[in-house]
């Protein structure tokens, strides 16, 4: 049976969602982060992951990071997510920071922690597939402490817009070594990518905290050593100051880009059975997952609304952590 024993979930809600504008605009002209939205007027993707997050971790040990400038969007939201593991970013710094900040928060309370990411603007139909793989990759990291394990989906179709994992052999424990990362092929050399076994990088990833944290001091030791001195200044504190002047003087770094690079021998890939997912990146993206699953068009536009928080009163609840 999985035990959650020491498996965090970090829900990746800080992103501003840039490319679905055209679709996530109220008629008041605001512009809504697509995690806060919702297809067919359900619970919105931020909603979602969190529940993809309690399939593997118990409920005071689901984390979110969120954005600063968001805070209208996500403050009043109902959630299973505790206020106090909802980390708030001073401000955006790339894919790399965000992650890097609740890190340090679960790593100084739980130096033993597994931690799940899930991004936050997915959409799966077949979400008791993804589930079952997230578990079966939690169970992977107890005897791959020092490795970090990707899920890789099966790809449904030759798609130019997302990134590709190119697996290696088997490494006779369950899960594929990494030959490399292929990064939006046109369509061509997708096709090619999928015939030699290429996976699909849904930026899904698991790993113990200190072998994800020992990744980032390996590639940006000074970021690490002024973040967590910070980290500590505010605890001491009962504030945010010092992170938030230090995220001033911050560079702006991506993950994929610049801390998983050359990695490959600590990274191994899960593949996933196909379970109907999308990022839902882009426009047409929206509008192909909405025509596979049936679902009727609002008018003139995608059915893709965005929620009415106004209406949901601030409930996020307190509790212990792990």
């Amino acid at each position: 049976m999985f035990d959650h024993s020491h498996t965090w979930a970090l829900v990746l809600a800080a992103g501003d969602g840039s490319r679905l504008r055209s679709l996530t605009t109220s008629a008041a002209g605001e512009t809504v982060p697509k995690q806060f939205c919702s297809l067919y007027d359900g619970p919105s993707l931020f909603h979602e992951a969190v529940r993809r997050g309690a399939r593997v971790a118990d409920e005071g040990c689901i984390c979110a990071v969120v954005a600063e400038q968001h805070r209208r969007w996500w403050e009043g939201l109902r959630s299973n997510v505790l206020r106090r593991n909802m980390i708030v970013q001073p401000r955006n710094r790339g894919t790399a920071i965000g992650i890097l900040l609740p890190l340090l928060h679960i790593a100084r309370r739980n130096p033993r922690a597994s931690i799940v990411l899930l991004p936050s603007d997915h959409h799966v139909r077949r979400e008791e597939v993804l589930s079952a793989s997230l578990r079966a990759g939690a169970e992977q990291l107890r005897w791959r402490p020092d490795e970090l394990v990707l899920l890789g989906l099966k790809p449904e179709e030759a798609d130019p817009e997302l990134g590709y994992i190119v697996p290696g052999p088997s490494d006779g424990r369950g899960a594929l070594t990494v030959r490399r990362f292929v990064e939006k092929p046109d369509a061509a050399a997708a096709r090619d990518l999928i015939e030699q076994g290429a996976l699909w990088n849904a930026f899904i990833l698991l790993a113990g905290a200190q072998a994800l944290l020992a990744v980032f001091q390996d590639r940006i030791p000074e970021v690490v050593t002024a973040m967590t001195a910070a980290l500590r200044k505010d605890e001491l504190t009962g504030g945010t100051s010092h992170m938030t002047e230090l995220y001033e003087t911050l560079p702006s770094l991506d993950f994929s880009r610049d801390i998983l690079p050359g990695r490959e021998s600590l990274l191994r890939v899960l593949p996933v059975p196909e379970c109907g997912w999308s990022d839902l990146g882009t426009p047409k993206r929206v509008a192909d997952t909405l025509a596979r699953t049936h679902a009727p068009p609002s008018k003139g536009r995608l059915a893709w609304s965005y929620l009415s928080l106004a209406a949901q009163p601030a409930m996020m609840s307190h509790g212990a952590s792990c």
